[in-house]
């Protein structure tokens, strides 16, 4: 069986690119595909893997600019050559799930999202995104050719694969498909629950403003609880501005920190809606409990009452009410840990095996 990897493209590393790492261990000889590669910020994680861009390469500044190349990025996601395989595996939350693949082949989607800036979060992607009068001008006509596109491009998996039942729901509603869930991996063994006194709550991740740090920061600081975030990205300085004294920000953390600031912490906050939420199974790994916005991924990691509480609106004030009366004593960390095993990479192997397995030797 010669399998083939696509992903969307590598510039950042996230949650996506956690997906592909691992498959990448399930599948070491097949050749990953993928729009562009920025080696400064990705060569510690696949500098030592089979990368084949694409056409878009070329272009000088491409990965600088790459934002700019968005008309180009469906085309060239169609012009990968992957004839010579058997089994393609596209880890896509944009493009990489509109491969052409022959009709001797299978293509399964791991699909993270339906594409956001298309389907869900149009109006925000318009508002927020910096780019100069004219291109925001003609960004919706743009937007509209593209989603177009997306739709077409999506009745060609073989078979979908979706992050998590929220996501398996936007595939049905946008796509019209069908599709079966596997969470994605979570490095449990990487966190450990410790006694001893727990003195902060914790937020992080990229800090960007659809995160709601900002909720966070806010309510914590109304309360005059400590709070430290982790992370980087264009929301921090807006967040800075918004905290009080006991808010502390620690930046961007190696693994083995971010695991400590797990361990020590009273709760983890997760106030943002995600399509699953590995920072909030992380948190768990630890035997930390999650205060969550009840939306999204988190509905279906964040048990009440045994991995953590939920919040309704994602309103300061509505956070605020939880964090008041919160009490971590409740909680019983082993129970937490246990839970968050059902997450762990090792059963994402498992998983993805069988489903790639299963799909191969059902082929018509």
């Amino acid at each position: 069986m010669r399998v083939a990897l696509v992903h969307d493209h590598l510039v950042q590393h996230g949650g996506a690119e956690r997906v592909l790492e691992v498959l990448q261990t399930l599948y070491p000889t097949a050749p990953t595909h993928t729009l562009l590669y920025d080696r400064r910020a990705m060569d510690n994680w696949f500098g030592h893997k089979d990368i084949r861009q694409s056409i878009l390469t070329k272009i000088p500044g491409a990965r600088r600019f790459f934002r700019y190349l968005l008309p180009l990025m469906p085309a060239a996601t169609e012009g990968y050559n992957l004839k010579p395989y058997d089994v393609v595996i596209s880890s896509s939350s944009a493009f990489a799930k509109g491969v052409i693949h022959h009709p001797g082949s299978i293509h399964i989607s791991y699909c993270h999202t339906p594409t956001r800036y298309l389907w869900s979060d149009t109006e925000e992607y318009v508002r927020d995104v910096h780019a100069p009068r004219i291109v925001k001008s003609v960004l919706p006509y743009l937007l509209s050719k593209i989603r177009s596109w997306d739709y077409l491009a999506a009745q060609r998996p073989t078979i979908f694969i979706a992050n998590s039942k929220t996501v398996q729901k936007r595939i049905k509603t946008y796509y019209g498909r069908e599709s079966t869930v596997i969470y994605p991996p979570v490095d449990t063994h990487l966190f450990e629950i410790a006694e001893g006194r727990k003195g902060y709550y914790l937020a992080g991740g990229r800090l960007v403003s659809y995160k709601r740090i900002d909720l966070a920061v806010e309510a914590c600081t109304a309360l005059n609880l400590p709070l430290k975030v982790f992370g980087s990205g264009p929301a921090l300085h807006d967040l800075m501005r918004k905290a009080g004294p006991t808010v502390e920000f620690v930046g961007r953390v190696s693994d083995r920190t971010r695991a400590e600031l797990y361990r020590d912490a009273i709760a983890f906050i997760h106030p943002q809606e995600e399509d699953f939420g590995i920072t909030a199974v992380e948190s768990m790994a630890s035997g930390r409990p999650v205060i969550a916005l009840a939306r999204g991924g988190a509905v279906e990691t964040v048990v009440e009452g045994v991995s953590g509480t939920l919040f309704q609106e994602e309103t300061m004030e509505s956070l605020k009410r939880v964090l008041a009366h919160f009490s971590h004593h409740q909680f019983n960390p082993q129970t937490i840990r246990a839970h968050a095993e059902q997450f762990s990479t090792v059963r994402f192997r498992a998983e993805m095996r069988a489903a790639v397995s299963a799909a191969y030797e059902n082929r018509d």
